[in-house]
């Protein structure tokens, strides 16, 4: 019997020395494909902070990450450039390494891009083999599926054909009077507060209420349904957002990306995938009656998934739930992000509330706009243009090279992963001269090529193949959502509000925008 306990101890001591041995083996063989990589691109002349074993940069991340943290200035002015806060490792090694540089995060080695010249390269490629990184867009699959934000290569080209016509400016123009009906009962709800003050000004935190506008203007341009039906698709996805979030799924700065979290996101996302697949059988009939008129987006969906054998893996039921995932996410959370800063901006700078009420008077029949008006709101738009150049929605543009790829002057190895800090090229000196950090909608006066050195240093809705297709979508329901607020309303930044960007996937403000707001 004794023999027996000392042969089980003797042969669990060799299988747990086994499997540390095979993890110990498995990482050393990928630290040594990750130095191959590095090794690759330093003898291009590209430099970076040298890494630790195993770990990368991550521990070094992680220090210059709490040194930001505690030396953060709390105060009450409101100051622009917040990437040295949230992003303190890019910041620091731009400033050490230059403009191209490369580290590495555990196994995974990176290559930060912020040069002019290489973003144009970038910009004009064409290739499918620079696509979304898997391992952070892995952990983003609860939310978005395999849908056209995530899938890369020739799946994504055939979701973008599907997709892309639906918001091409002459259908999106065909959307402006919708998207007027579904601000109207914010403008109601904001004037019903405003007289239970007796006329007075009413403080109001405008998150809530921007998103239901801009969930109410995609579901139903997009799905013929309305916020109140999607409102529990929004919510959870809205949940699902925050909770990978704060797991740390950018770099794995976070530890609590290896706790158990997960069962709460599966649960939300089976719920969310459910809710979606009883709308859109809801709408089959009517999707596939061919004698119908102009098909939305949902029907367009629907065909494709039915009619074409290019859904990859999936079934075309999950090809459909996916794809409206990413349209219900993307085309609602990132124009009511921009939209809460676009009013706090504006109520910093009442002089620019002045110039849009007359541009709105003036172009506008009624005060309302129209598809005719609305390419016509040229101070709209600068203001909109600035706000996304101080606050783009995206924080990074990011590509991971699927197959060995050259850019410019540059030879990508295979599964390194380009990164592009959006605000920090939207705020350099160099490409927008010594007032970048402030908010000066005149500079967009000519438009965007004018407005700096180079278009390649204005990236809001990303670059290249992968430039964001609802970019005249969110434009246009901008535009919308803006002319009729500040035709209607005057307002200042209220003293509840706390200015602090956070980054949750998307760069918003962490405790809402609250604004003194009252009739004109």
């Amino acid at each position: 019997m004794e023999f027996l306990l000392v042969l089980l101890r003797a042969l669990s001591s060799l299988a747990l020395a086994g499997v540390v041995g095979y993890i110990f083996h498995h990482y050393t063989t990928s630290w040594l494909k990750s130095q191959r990589l590095r090794k690759k691109i330093r003898m291009q002349g590209i430099k970076g902070p040298p890494p630790s074993f195993l770990y990368g940069n991550l521990p070094e991340m992680r220090q210059i990450q709490l040194k930001a943290k505690k030396t953060r200035n709390h105060t009450e002015i409101v100051a622009h450039d917040y990437t040295s806060t949230l992003f303190p490792y890019l910041d620091h090694w731009r400033k050490e390494y230059g403009l191209i540089y490369t580290y590495s995060t555990g196994l995974r080695q990176h290559l930060y891009v912020n040069d002019l010249e290489v973003l144009k390269e970038m910009n004009q490629s064409n290739t499918l083999h620079l696509g979304k990184d898997s391992y952070m867009t892995k952990a983003l699959q609860p939310m978005l599926g395999n849908g056209i934000i995530r899938a890369n290569g020739h799946l994504w080209a055939h979701q973008r054909k599907i997709i892309a016509p639906e918001f091409f400016m002459d259908k999106v123009k065909g959307m402006v009077g919708l998207m007027v009906e579904s601000t109207e009962p914010l403008l109601k709800k904001w004037e019903a507060i405003i007289d239970a003050k007796g006329g007075l000004p009413a403080e109001i935190n405008v998150d809530g209420d921007l998103r239901s506008v801009s969930a109410d203007v995609i579901a139903r341009a997009c799905f013929g349904s309305s916020y109140v039906e999607g409102k529990q698709i929004f919510s959870k996805l809205r949940t699902i957002q925050t909770t990978i979030t704060k797991q740390g799924f950018l770099f794995g700065l976070n530890n609590s990306r290896f706790l158990p979290n997960n069962k709460k996101i599966s649960t939300l996302e089976r719920e969310v995938e459910l809710s979606i697949w009883e709308t859109v059988k809801g709408r089959q009939p009517e999707c596939l009656d061919t004698s119908s008129g102009r098909k939305d987006l949902m029907q367009l969906i629907l065909e494709g998934a039915v009619n074409d054998d290019n859904v990859g893996n999936a079934s075309p039921q999950k090809f459909i739930v996916d794809n409206c995932k990413n349209i219900y996410f993307a085309g609602y959370e990132t124009t009511a992000i921009t939209a809460s800063w676009c009013l706090m901006l504006l109520a910093l700078h009442p002089e620019w509330q002045s110039r849009i009420q007359a541009e709105v008077a003036q172009v506008c029949k009624n005060g309302l706009p129209d598809a005719e008006s609305i390419s016509r709101l040229k101070m709209v738009t600068m203001v909109i243009q600035e706000t996304m150049r101080l606050y783009p929605a995206a924080a990074f543009v990011s590509r991971e090279a699927l197959q060995e790829t050259r850019i410019g002057n540059i030879l990508v190895p295979k599964g390194v992963c380009i990164w592009t800090l959006i605000p920090t090229l939207h705020r350099d000196p160099d490409i927008w001269g010594a007032d970048a950090h402030e908010f000066k909608p005149d500079r967009f006066i000519n438009g965007v090529s004018k407005a700096c050195k180079s278009p390649q240093g204005y990236i809001p809705f990303g670059l290249g193949t992968r430039l964001c297709l609802g970019k005249n979508f969110a434009m246009v329901q901008l535009k919308v959502l803006i002319s009729l607020i500040v035709s209607r309303f005057t307002f200042s930044l209220s003293p509840s509000y706390r200015h602090s960007p956070a980054f949750r996937m998307l760069v918003e403000p962490e405790h809402g925008v609250y604004i003194q707001i009252q009739k004109i």
